[in-house]
């Protein structure tokens, strides 16, 4: 029979082993958790620059009471390209193809009403089914927060009755 001092000892050995182990996965842990919290840190400044930078003021709004021209540059546009905020000068020639025919569609409606998501779906010769309607009705809304469309019924998109 093993001795009691024997049976303790190896007990105290099997629990030293059990602490060393806890101790190596816990400074493991806390090298992962500082990481993700430099990666967090990081895209909280991002996004924090982001915010001012897009909040700021326009320098030149400061600095010039007269409106300053800006020269309109002719690119291509392509699928995809960034929808510009409407402006003196901009033409629909600078929208993207899709968002050309859709302000097309709704500056040739003969009512002048109007039309909402599905009727400009269904105009524009795409299947009116959901996934559909939401892509145009997401391209239109997008070219109302960029001044080229209006809506002035929830729903309802119309030409921009400002003077082009």
């Amino acid at each position: 029979m093993a001795s009691v001092m024997g049976l303790l000892e190896a007990r105290e050995a099997a629990a030293r082993v059990r602490v060393e182990e806890l101790r190596g996965e816990a400074e493991r842990v806390l090298a992962e958790l500082a990481e993700a919290e430099a990666v967090l840190e990081r895209r909280a400044v991002a996004l924090a620059e982001l915010t001012e930078a897009l909040a700021a003021p326009e320098p030149e709004a400061e600095q010039s009471p007269q409106p300053v021209p800006v020269p309109v540059v002719v690119k291509v546009p392509v699928a995809g390209s960034v929808v510009p905020v409407w402006r003196e000068g901009l033409t629909v020639d600078v929208l993207a193809p899709d968002y050309q025919r859709l302000v097309g569609v709704l500056e040739a409606d003969v009512g002048g009403a109007g039309l909402r998501a599905g009727e400009l779906a269904g105009r524009l010769g795409l299947d009116v089914v959901p996934a559909k309607v939401e892509g145009v009705r997401s391209k239109a809304k997008r070219l109302v927060e960029r001044g080229w469309l209006a809506e002035e019924r929830p729903g309802v998109f119309m030409p921009q009755r400002s003077a082009r």
